[in-house]
């Protein structure tokens, strides 16, 4: 009994059930929601959508995750997503062999070095001259829009290129290829922070930075690690959506992903804060922004309150999983139970 009790004050309950739900609710509206097909040797389906659709947000919110678990935050990931599809589009579109195999490897690698590039700026603002994360990243967040804007000269960049439209379009083992990499890269990160003591190490910064240097512990290093990570993230998400699209759009790319990003750690669980931190919940986070997406399509919600309706469904799961809340529950309910005895 202590255990039912107990279970809806469990980190990741609520935010399980708010996914639950909203896929019972459009399953309700749409019989076949669950139903999954597979076409040519490949999976297809509305539970697949979500999970390819959701694949950048997934991606940017798990190097968010760990940039909030050290105190920080980075508003720049929507720009670097820019950025990178930008980079990549260009390249290709400027080669004699759009097609080729090595003209997208060399374009998504130049891409994604350059990503690299800009988390370690990020990094060098926060980590070195001790800048408010905030406003170091707000900085990238601003000019990077412009960077993607002289990329692309302020057009929008189409290509056609098979070999790059597998990244956001194409299959692998069945699965959508975003599906593939996202995974890869969820489970790259929860190798290296659970099975390790970088997680730890990460977890310490966030929870005091000050005693975790006096422990030894190279907080800059670890600070460092965490925003070069996350616009690594960013830049493959940025290679995601211009590939779904074959095509750069320096203005739209991106647009408020950040936003989604943060929402995503948050309902999963993970402290603004710093310190501990749930890679499980960002993921499940991650899938409920998505889920909500589609759920304004398929019940058919006017899209001028779209945003609205997003909102209401996230303050509710986060006030469910407000310890005040739940703490004034178990109160009433104690009350309630003392009074029917009495």
């Amino acid at each position: 009994m202590n255990r039912l009790t107990d279970l809806p004050k469990a980190r990741l309950f609520w935010p399980i059930v708010t996914l639950v739900a909203l896929l019972l609710l459009n399953a309700a509206v749409a019989p076949g929601f669950f139903a999954i097909r597979v076409q040519n040797g490949h999976l297809f389906g509305s539970l697949i959508d979500i999970l390819r659709n959701g694949a950048p947000t997934l991606l940017v919110a798990l190097g968010m995750t760990l940039v909030i678990a050290t105190r920080g935050i980075d508003l720049s990931v929507g720009a670097v997503v820019a950025i990178s599809g930008a980079l990549a589009c260009t390249i290709i579109a400027d080669s004699p062999d759009p097609g080729s195999v090595g003209t997208v490897l060399a374009a998504v690698s130049v891409a994604l070095l350059f990503s690299l590039v800009l988390g370690a700026w990020n990094g060098l603002l926060v980590a070195v001259f001790g800048i408010q994360p905030i406003i170091a990243t707000l900085i990238l967040m601003t000019a990077g829009r412009g960077i993607a804007m002289l990329i692309t000269e302020g057009q929008i960049i189409t290509i056609t290129s098979a070999p790059f439209k597998v990244i956001g379009a194409g299959h692998w083992f069945g699965l959508p290829a975003s599906i593939v990499i996202a995974g890869g890269m969820f489970a790259l990160a929860a190798l290296l922070t659970r099975k390790t003591a970088l997680g730890l190490l990460i977890e310490s910064v966030g929870i005091n930075p000050v005693a975790s240097r006096l422990a030894g512990v190279r907080s800059r290093g670890i600070i460092w690690v965490v925003y070069v990570f996350s616009a690594l993230c960013a830049g493959i998400a940025g290679l995601m959506i211009a590939s779904n699209v074959t095509a750069a759009d320096a203005n739209s790319a991106g647009l408020y992903i950040e936003m989604d990003a943060i929402l995503a750690v948050v309902i999963g669980g993970t402290s603004l804060a710093g310190g501990r931190y749930s890679l499980t919940g960002t993921l499940i986070g991650a899938f409920i922004i998505q889920t909500l997406t589609t759920t304004v399509y398929t019940v058919g919600i006017a899209p001028s309150i779209t945003l609205v309706f997003k909102a209401l469904v996230v303050i509710a799961v986060c006030l469910l999983q407000s310890p005040v809340l739940q703490e004034k529950l178990r109160q009433r309910r104690s009350t309630t139970k003392a009074g029917a005895l009495a």
